[in-house]
């Protein structure tokens, strides 16, 4: 370590991308990219053609973005309100914070929380890692509890005692996905029970990056909850992992703060553009998502009959897929075999300490994902 660098950060792991980019080596086959959760389908020609006139016509590359995104605000904010079946007034612009991805709004909640050692996190494994690598790289403390192996909810029990007994400093923000990430389950009634009963200084995070997927949402709670935000996503179901689009929706006083603490200018020009003709276009882009669906039901129901499998229900657009308990194939040992024969053959899924993420992609890819996951499970056989 160099002698200015902080010494935690020797033990720290960052987060790795895609698998495929670990080398400059050209690839010798052409991937299935089915590791990291984005939609399989690109932006439509008429939309990417309408993107590049607004390059070439409306977007001064030599000015400063629209630092405040009103506009996007509102048009979001339109979005939420649709989505959550609330009057247009609920949600305004002032409940609205963008940020460049939602990676950005989650550092930018931690520092507006927890900085200075005023506070530590509290996540239930396994979850979105993002949450415990931005803290640690901002030096804050993550508290840990696991999960019920049958339906992931969270270890309510353990969640509460950590609460309890972490006070130095002590828990302030709550991270939960809604549905969650690697596991695809949404909150169950016992985990929004305990999630409603928590102190106002306690700030609950929900993470709707698959809203679009399980179209159940937690919005409408927000009026009456200061101490809750919902974060969602342009990089799944809008298709605009590229441009790294999120959005916090809030109490005003709390997005207020964001506003404070969010680096000016932190979205491109052409990011913005790209958000707003997405939410003009939403019903045209969020046509995938019936197909999506469709296909999902499709991998759960060829892959759950395997006697080596266990596969649970998803309400998201991928599926987790965990071992059944097997003492001549050990779990680690046969998920690491799976994914490296998926990527040989050219899939890429997501390895975990419990399973494999595996992105549902086009009818095609799916396919294929079937074929090699058969394959490769006849070879363990």
């Amino acid at each position: 370590m160099l002698p200015f660098i902080r010494s935690d950060l020797a033990q720290f792991t960052a987060y790795k991308p895609h698998p495929s980019s670990d080398t400059a080596e050209p690839v010798a086959i052409q991937f299935d990219r089915l590791d990291t959760n984005e939609s399989p389908y690109d932006l439509p020609v008429e939309i990417k053609e309408k993107l590049a006139w607004t390059f070439g016509q409306v977007i001064e590359s030599n000015r400063y973005p629209d630092g405040g995104h009103e506009t996007l605000k509102d048009a979001i904010a339109e979005y939420v309100n649709e989505s959550a079946n609330l009057s247009s007034s609920v949600i305004t612009a002032a409940n609205i914070s963008v940020g460049n991805g939602s990676d950005e709004l989650i550092r930018s909640l931690l520092i507006a929380t927890c900085l200075g050692s005023e506070g530590s996190i509290l996540v239930a494994n396994p979850t979105f890692s993002m949450y415990a690598i931005l803290a640690q790289t901002l030096g804050i403390s993550v508290v840990t509890v696991g999960r019920d192996e049958s339906n992931f909810e969270i270890d309510l029990k353990a969640a509460q005692s950590a609460l309890e007994a972490t006070q130095h400093p002590p828990i302030r923000v709550v991270f939960v996905v809604h549905p969650n990430s690697p596991t695809a389950n949404c909150l169950t009634a016992a985990e929004l029970t305990w999630l409603r009963s928590l102190p106002e200084e306690i700030l609950v995070v929900i993470d709707e990056a698959y809203f679009e997927f399980s179209q159940t949402t937690l919005v409408g709670e927000l009026v009456q909850r200061p101490n809750w935000v919902v974060l969602r996503t342009f990089s799944k179901a809008f298709r605009l992992a590229a441009m790294r689009v999120g959005y916090c929706v809030g109490n005003p006083d709390a997005i207020a703060i964001l506003e404070k603490v969010r680096l000016p200018y932190n979205l491109p020009s052409f990011s913005i553009a790209s958000a707003l003709v997405a939410l003009q276009n939403r019903q045209l882009l969020l046509e995938s998502i019936p197909e999506t669906l469709s296909e999902r039901s499709k991998l759960i129901t060829a892959l759950s009959p395997h006697p080596l499998l266990e596969i649970t229900a998803s309400d998201t657009n991928f599926i987790y897929l965990r071992l059944q308990p097997n003492a001549s194939h050990p779990a680690d040992t046969t998920l690491k075999s799976l994914h490296q024969t998926l990527r040989n053959q050219g899939t890429l899924v997501r390895l975990l300490p419990g399973g494999l993420r595996i992105t549902v992609g086009t009818p095609t890819e799916n396919t294929h994902t079937l074929n090699r996951l058969q394959t490769a499970l006849a070879t363990l056989d």
